[in-house]
């Protein structure tokens, strides 16, 4: 009976318990009562048995769960708490290495001290002067403290204390920095793993050394958005986040190197283990394949047998007994899913693969070229079991958080995991040796390019089909994997002889259903309105007839508006829009256009011929001559089709009023948007165009005061009123006014904040 894994997994259970289901105020009288049912348990019954055993370590495993989780936020997260937005005269030592910041200046994680002899990790924002701190110097500054648990806007959120960074800190004035002669033991993994991405980046090209950085260290500073973005639709984000994957190959190169089953081997295995925690950043992927590694590496030394579920437990509980708050992470939840998964069902599905290839009994043959042919099959069994198994427990998460499954991850997986693990352990000894002999390691470097060169090829070709991953916006999509784990469930369930050709027809079948229904509910109608949710920000999806166009493509979603869109477009099958119109050049309407370029297919592109200097406008314009998209500058009233786009209503003013307006007609049905257009514009536009009345109206500006006049109410009476507008905005929109004139003109009222992404169908 496996007693350790019970009480780890129990434990876990009611720290999970407690992160997700809001039990702080009620955690010690749920371990009193649960030590209290313990107790009663073992004096009642008498009779030793594996059921009384297995009941007495859940109730202690859950009991100490919810004990420490209490005693560890009234120890280590409530002096955070005392600092909440307090202005105090902040010590702290430097943990890590400067990040230069989005908006200018640096940020640095550090070990604040308190009133307590607790310290608490925190990030540290402050300017110029923090760009040259190192790991391990002491610095005092006058800072203001937030708490790390929710945003500057006051949102709720679990990105910084599922780290163990507890607070943020905002710098003023000087930073006093005090530099110690010699560096900390502690620091040391720091340093050596900034010298390791100092060796990468100097031995590989530009063009691929952010991508081997990215795959020996799990640092994705110098990978863009839009390889990011490929990597997850192709369903290869794990290889750029160091886990079990990455360390399995270092052991299995020190094994190699100096002998299976020797106590020197499991010696050198642990410590470069550690070490190289340290260089990848301590993350939860990291941090548990390393406890597993260590668990089989000790399980000789100490005479023990090696059982993977126990290290699993095992790994689960150090983790969380080290930060609670960690369960919310949304890495250290994929990372113990995947490997269970693979426990569970891997080793099942190979050998049923292998059974049915007639290979479960091959011997071994003698001759060396028979053997390595027969290699290539099992490599492609073994791969796929594992990429099922890993995928079976993690899919249901991915599409939890990321809104989003990847059908094509068992094909890219197959064609690049033997890559990834030459490239892993040659960037590694490429990037070492550099920082000692850069030039043999740059001649060192080239079969390792050519191979960094053909993965990032397989990404990006494997990301561009349209149903290369799915986006679950649409219940039908939602009801088909439903569908899938039912298939799945009623498969391992079933007794006797199970074809697997049914639940894969039954499975394929679903998702045909499952595509056309979401296309024949998008094409309901003559005239559609997709209102898309990217947070702060508009973009506006027309189909009119056949004729798709969007309007503007910027924001503040969590995903970049550009892949909002893409998302919703490949969703229904297809990569490619008529017409992109883009109102102004605010990055709220603009900033997600060059990524929208890089995934989908656009007929033309029109643009306001304003602001020539802006640079957003020449990044539009760089990227759509790359892909050799025609450009439109509109300057008189153009049709394209059923959309009409009017100018600019006004020569000079602000950004705002020089933007392009869009009228969509079919039939008696019309849709207005007129973009962040204010009072002057809108009055000109009454005055210039005959406008009709209009079904939808977009609101002008996020539903600001400014927008949205009486007059143009007056003049349009619009029945449904779209806000687009971002969750707790810092702008205050949409504004009180603003509501109550749409209200009063009899329009119904839709926000995106509210409502997330909204669609409207309407006949002409």
């Amino acid at each position: 009976m496996r007693v350790l894994a019970i009480f780890a997994f129990s434990f876990a259970a009611a720290v999970f318990l407690t992160v997700y289901g809001g039990l702080d105020a009620l955690l010690l009288p749920l371990g009193g009562a649960l030590v209290l049912t313990a107790a009663i348990l073992g004096l009642a019954v008498r009779r030793k048995g594996r059921g009384r055993t297995r009941a007495l370590l859940m109730l202690s495993g859950l009991a100490c769960g919810f004990l420490w989780t209490a005693l560890y936020t009234a120890v280590f997260f409530q002096p955070a708490r005392d600092l909440d937005d307090c202005t105090v005269r902040l010590s702290a030592t430097v943990a890590d290495w400067p990040q230069e910041g989005s908006y200018g200046g640096y940020t640095v994680l550090v070990r604040a001290e308190t009133d307590s002899w607790v310290k608490v990790s925190a990030i540290l924002y402050t300017d110029e002067q923090g760009a040259g701190l190192r790991p391990g110097d002491r610095i005092e500054t006058v800072a203001h403290c937030t708490l790390g648990d929710r945003t500057f806007a006051g949102e709720k959120i679990t990105y910084y204390t599922a780290k163990g960074i507890f607070l943020r800190a905002t710098a003023y004035g000087r930073l006093d920095i005090e530099r110690p002669a010699h560096v900390h033991p502690q620091y040391f993994a720091a340093w050596v793993s900034k010298a390791l991405k100092a060796g990468i980046d100097a031995a590989f090209p530009e063009d691929v050394a952010g991508f081997v950085r990215a795959l020996v260290t799990g640092n994705r500073d110098n990978l863009t958005d839009e390889f990011t973005t490929s990597l997850e639709r192709a369903g290869l984000s794990h290889t750029v986040a160091v886990s079990g994957m990455h360390l399995a190959f270092l052991a299995g190169v020190l094994t190699t190197l100096l002998g299976r089953g020797k106590r020197t081997t499991a010696v050198l295995t642990i410590l470069w283990v550690v070490l190289f925690c340290g260089i990848a950043g301590n993350t939860p992927s990291v941090l548990r394949a390393a406890v597993m590694i260590l668990m089989l590496q000790l399980a000789p030394l100490l005479d023990r047998e090696r059982d993977g579920p126990t290290s699993l437990a095992v790994a689960l509980f150090l983790l969380l007994w080290t930060n609670p708050f960690s369960a919310a992470h949304i890495g250290l939840q994929l990372s113990f899913a995947a490997v269970a998964g693979i426990l569970l069902v891997s080793d099942r599905v190979q050998d049923w693969l292998l059974r049915r290839m007639g290979m479960d009994e091959w011997k071994k043959p003698k001759n060396r070229i028979v053997r390595y042919l027969r290699a290539v099959p099992w490599f492609v069994v073994s791969t796929l079991s594992a990429t099922l198994g890993a995928s079976i427990l993690t899919v249901p998460l991915v599409a939890l958080h990321f809104n989003i499954v990847s059908l094509i991850a068992p094909l890219s997986n197959l064609l690049t995991l033997w890559a990834i693990g030459f490239l892993f352990l040659g960037g590694l000894g490429v990037g070492t040796l550099a920082v000692v002999l850069p030039g043999p390691a740059a001649v060192l470097a080239v079969p390792f390019t050519a191979l960094a060169r053909y993965l990032q090829w397989v990404v990006e070709a494997l990301s561009k089909p349209a149903l290369a991953a799915l986006p679950l916006e649409s219940v039908y999509y939602r009801a088909w994997l439903v569908l899938v784990y039912a298939l799945v469930l009623a498969f391992i369930r079933t007794k006797g002889r199970r074809p697997v050709w049914m639940p894969l027809a039954a499975g394929t079948a679903g998702l045909v259903l499952a595509v056309a229904l979401t296309r024949a509910s998008f094409y309901q109608g003559d005239l559609s309105v997709t209102l898309l949710d990217v947070g702060q920000g508009q973009s506006v999806l027309l189909r009119t007839g056949d004729l798709l166009t969007l309007v503007d493509c910027g924001g503040d979603s969590r995903d970049d508006p550009g892949d909002v869109a893409a998302n919703y477009l490949q969703a229904l099958g297809r990569s490619e829009i008529d017409l992109l119109v883009v109102s102004h050049y605010h990055a709220d309407h603009a900033n997600g256009i060059p990524q929208l370029l890089n995934r989908v297919a656009v007929g033309e592109l029109v643009l306001p011929d304003v602001e020539e200097d802006d640079p957003l406008r020449g990044a539009i314009l760089a990227a759509a001559e790359e892909k050799g998209i025609p450009v439109h500058f509109l300057r008189e009233r153009t049709d394209f089709g059923s959309v009409t786009v009017f100018p600019p209503m006004s020569g000079t003013g602000s950004t705002n009023e020089l933007g392009l307006t869009v009228l969509a007609t079919v039939g008696q049905t019309d849709v207005l948007i007129t973009g962040d257009m204010e009072e002057e514009g809108e009055l000109r536009l009454v005055e210039a165009v005959d406008l009709p009345d209009i079904e939808v109206l977009v609101a002008g500006h996020h539903g600001s005061e400014t927008s949205n006049t009486q007059a143009l109410l007056e003049a349009t009476t619009p029945d449904l009123a779209l806000i687009s507008v971002g969750l707790n905005n810092k702008y205050g929109h949409p504004s009180y006014d603003a509501l109550v004139r749409l209200d009063e003109i009899g329009a119904k009222i839709y926000r995106t904040d509210l409502y997330g992404t909204i669609e409207v169908q309407l006949k002409g």
